[in-house]
């Protein structure tokens, strides 16, 4: 028998998230640890917050991995790292040509949102050149938004981005401060943030979100989701780690289902109205839950990640349409 009393109090969290008033740290944490009995309850909870702000709707985005390796940050769940030794092609940044024929990709995987990646510490003054005159031309010939990752911005490049036409700028914050040193320590939580505000202040719709399966403690991530409600991030990608060979956290084990779908249930109760995608490392942590996701979450990736291979774009169309729920397409 479903127990009432859970029922109502993750309807409750709903009414909280619905009327603008923030969980507690308290009823976070009693999210991430509820009884796997309640996951269904806590899932219909949330898709009412999600279905208040997004209808049935699902946001499709597409990376293109523009710069591979040739990276100088030791970020231990990276493959692409200076301390990995994982087997990842390595090639500086791809052409315009090269560029355009990824956004071209992205349009017929039906993706609203064209996600340009580069590996490294930030780009060189030649990068960004490249990066704004493909972004120039795909503005000017097809309907695509487009996400900007290119690392620490400086200077004025993303007063550049956002004048070429990038309309979002993605730097994750990966984990909570306090964990942040464990994992990365060429750079700082702080530089990420900074990145962040630095990117929102040109003009781009700030992108930030973080990777489960680090080490991180349950209390970390409700301060997570807290630090990105703070931060007022648009997009909120939630990573679930791929622990790749060859990479410092090659041994951490996989997020469980059940455990992976109280966290987007909290991020969408946490932040309400904000775009909340299921990222990498959906197929091997959801596996064969990936559906009951999107009743929290309202976007996903199609297609492969940087070095990891994703599901069939296929399979992906087919799993929204099953659900009853619809491909978001752009308005530009």
């Amino acid at each position: 028998m479903m127990n009432t009393v859970a029922v109502d109090i993750w309807q409750s969290l709903a009414r909280k998230a619905l009327n603008g008033q923030c969980l507690t740290p308290e009823e976070g944490l009693a999210v991430l640890r509820a009884d796997n009995d309640e996951v269904l309850p806590l899932l219909q909870a949330s898709f009412a917050v999600r279905k208040h702000h997004f209808g049935k709707k699902v946001k499709l985005n597409m990376i293109i991995n523009a710069k591979s390796g040739l990276c100088p940050e030791d970020c231990g769940y990276c493959s692409q790292s200076i301390v990995s030794t994982a087997p990842v092609k390595k090639y500086s940044l791809l052409d315009k040509d090269t560029l355009l024929a990824g956004a071209r990709e992205a349009l017929a995987r039906q993706a609203g949102t064209y996600c340009i990646v580069a590996s490294g510490r930030g780009p060189t003054a030649k990068e960004l050149d490249q990066v704004v005159e493909a972004v120039q031309e795909i503005r000017a010939t097809m309907p695509l938004k487009i996400c900007a990752c290119l690392g620490i911005l400086k200077d004025d490049q993303a007063e550049r981005l956002a004048e070429a036409g990038v309309h979002r700028y993605n730097h994750n914050l990966n984990t909570s401060r306090d964990n942040y040193p464990s994992i990365t320590t060429t750079h700082t939580y702080d530089q990420r943030v900074s990145t962040v505000n630095q990117a929102k202040a040109s003009g781009m719709s700030p992108c930030s979100g973080v990777i489960i399966g680090m080490g991180e403690s349950d209390p970390e991530i409700v301060e997570m989701a807290y630090a990105l409600r703070e931060l007022d991030a648009d997009s909120i990608p939630v990573n679930f780690l791929n622990a790749i060979p060859g990479t410092p956290l090659e041994k951490a084990g996989r997020t469980p289902p059940m455990k992976a779908l109280k966290v987007l249930a909290l991020f969408r109760f946490i932040c309400p109205a904000k775009e909340i995608r299921v990222a990498g490392g959906r197929e091997i942590n959801l596996r064969t839950l990936q559906p009951l996701a999107l009743y929290a979450a309202n976007s996903i990736f199609v297609g492969d990640y940087l070095t990891t291979e994703g599901q069939a774009v296929t399979a992906d169309h087919e799993l929204i349409e099953d659900l009853g729920f619809e491909i978001e397409l752009n308005a530009l």
